[in-house]
């Protein structure tokens, strides 16, 4: 039953890893959303790539607007900083924590109607500014807290549960990415965990604006014959670019690697992503060639899934803005305010 907490007590002989946690440190409260919904997968691989990357809770901050995928942050990372703002808004929210803290990582969660109908203005200037955050969209192509209505995401010729076709075109959120800035880009799907733990782990990892677009089927409103968000669809169409392994230097590597060329791109804290490459001619290093893919196989009715771009020597906002190293929201009267000799300087040199 969803409304029972979970046991505080752990069993001794669970694996701790090097910051001194358990995968269970990472966990939220049980959660209240349908069984089987894609969402929960979606938080249990966010749980298992904190666990992995050995990253302290209490240094994260999440943040959320409305919708079901907007609940999902309760379910994971229960000591970790949250906020829930209003429907679309959280990237703006984001944005202003990150400039006053630095210091924290920021986990930004929304979902298709969050981000790509109401937040869909918001949603363009996080990317376009270079806000350093890991956005990730739990996209099922339906308004799931009201009854599942079409969102903005929904294909066009797809059809409701009710047996209504879709006649609108879909916001890509992954290309409109791409054509905004954003410097790691990548689309998954919640029921490839293999795929999608390691997507997560490299975005947390690197600077800059990563986004990822996970499909979550609605198991309720959104699974059934016709939607193009399903999970027999998602799995009978599925286009993976490439396979993703995510470590650290120095951090033995025990995954077995696929036949096929590796590319390796260095992050700009010396991480690295190794990329199984299982297409030739596939550069997730060309933006342009990203868009070109998508259109193409989205013309042939496929969905590509996998690191679509990354940028290894991508920046940040507080590089764009000069900002300094120490979090704005610490720093004391003496910097904030120097006195009348330093502004006397500033005004006399703009007359």
């Amino acid at each position: 039953m969803t409304y029972l907490p979970k046991p505080k007590l752990h069993h001794p002989s669970l694996q701790v890893n090097k910051a001194g946690y358990t995968r269970r440190d990472y966990e939220g409260p049980v959660s209240t959303l349908c069984a089987g919904c894609g969402h929960d997968s979606i938080s249990a691989a966010i749980i298992q790539a904190c666990f992995n990357m050995d990253i302290e809770p209490h240094k994260v901050a999440k943040l959320s607007g409305i919708g079901c995928s907007s609940k999902a942050p309760t379910y994971f990372l229960g000591g970790s900083h949250g906020f829930n703002t209003v429907h679309g808004r959280m990237p703006s929210v984001l944005t202003g924590a990150n400039l006053a803290n630095r210091d924290l990582m920021y986990l930004g969660v929304s979902g298709d109607g969050d981000s790509a109908s109401i937040g869909l203005g918001q949603f363009a200037h996080i990317m376009r500014r270079g806000v350093n955050m890991t956005y990730i969209v739990m996209n099922n192509g339906v308004y799931g807290l009201t009854k599942g209505q079409f969102s903005a995401t929904a294909d066009q010729g797809s059809k409701s549960k009710k047996g209504v076709v879709n006649t609108d075109a879909p916001v890509d959120l992954v290309a409109l990415a791409l054509q905004l800035g954003a410097t790691f880009v990548a689309r998954s799907f919640s029921g490839d965990k293999a795929q999608l733990v390691p997507l997560i782990e490299a975005a947390l990892a690197h600077k800059g604006p990563a986004f990822i677009d996970v499909i979550s089927p609605c198991v309720t409103f959104n699974n059934h014959a016709g939607s193009t968000k399903s999970y027999d669809y998602v799995r009978e169409h599925n286009e993976a670019v490439n396979r993703i392994d995510f470590f650290v230097p120095g951090k033995e590597i025990t995954t077995d690697y696929a036949p096929g060329t590796v590319q390796e791109v260095t992050q700009h804290d010396g991480s690295v992503l190794r990329l199984r490459k299982l297409h030739e001619d596939y550069d997730a290093s060309d933006r342009v060639a990203a868009m070109n893919h998508l259109q193409k196989h989205h013309a042939m009715g496929e969905i590509v899934t996998g690191l679509l771009f990354v940028d290894p020597n991508a920046s940040d906002l507080h590089e764009h803005l000069n900002t300094v190293d120490k979090p704005l929201n610490v720093l004391g009267d003496d910097v904030l305010c120097p006195g009348s000799a330093a502004l006397e300087k500033i005004n006399a040199s703009l007359r």
